[in-house]
């Protein structure tokens, strides 16, 4: 028998587990605030950028989400279907597609302002140990690791 320690693929010993299993908890938590809206996870966070934004390129908000355009593609036709915001060619350069948030999309985000609170509340951690957690998962975003 190979007595080689494989320690290394304990599923306790996986940095991508904890992680994993974290953010589909957290996802299934904003669930029953999100329903209240008729939008999915994935649509609030687009959403959150168009507030902000208001008008941004599709390339662009796949950056901001992390996402890339066979996610965005399907996603903001169906926001689009729900009239939460267009999609045009930009007309300087028709290969961009520009999202526009609608105001039926600005309309939302009053009622959207209790999603924050409402998480805030069941978040066992206190607000350093958010902050700590906060920065230490976008330094893991942000950093480029040597293949």
């Amino acid at each position: 028998m190979d007595k080689r320690n494989y320690d290394a693929l304990r599923l306790e010993n996986q940095l991508c587990f904890p992680l994993y299993a974290s953010s589909r908890e957290i996802i299934k938590r904003y669930k029953p605030c999100l329903d209240e809206l008729d939008l999915t996870y994935t649509q609030y966070i687009t959403m959150l950028v168009m507030w902000e934004r208001k008008q941004v390129n599709v390339k662009e908000l796949g950056e901001c989400l992390y996402l890339d355009s066979g996610t965005l593609t399907p996603l903001l036709k169906k926001m689009e279907q729900k009239g939460l915001v267009t999609r045009a060619r930009s007309e300087k350069d028709e290969r961009n597609l520009i999202v526009t948030v609608t105001p039926a999309g600005e309309e939302l985000r009053e009622r959207a302002l209790q999603v924050p609170d409402r998480m805030n509340g069941g978040n066992p951690l206190t607000q350093e140990e958010t902050t700590q957690l906060y920065n230490l998962l976008y330094k893991l975003l942000t950093t480029k690791v040597e293949e």
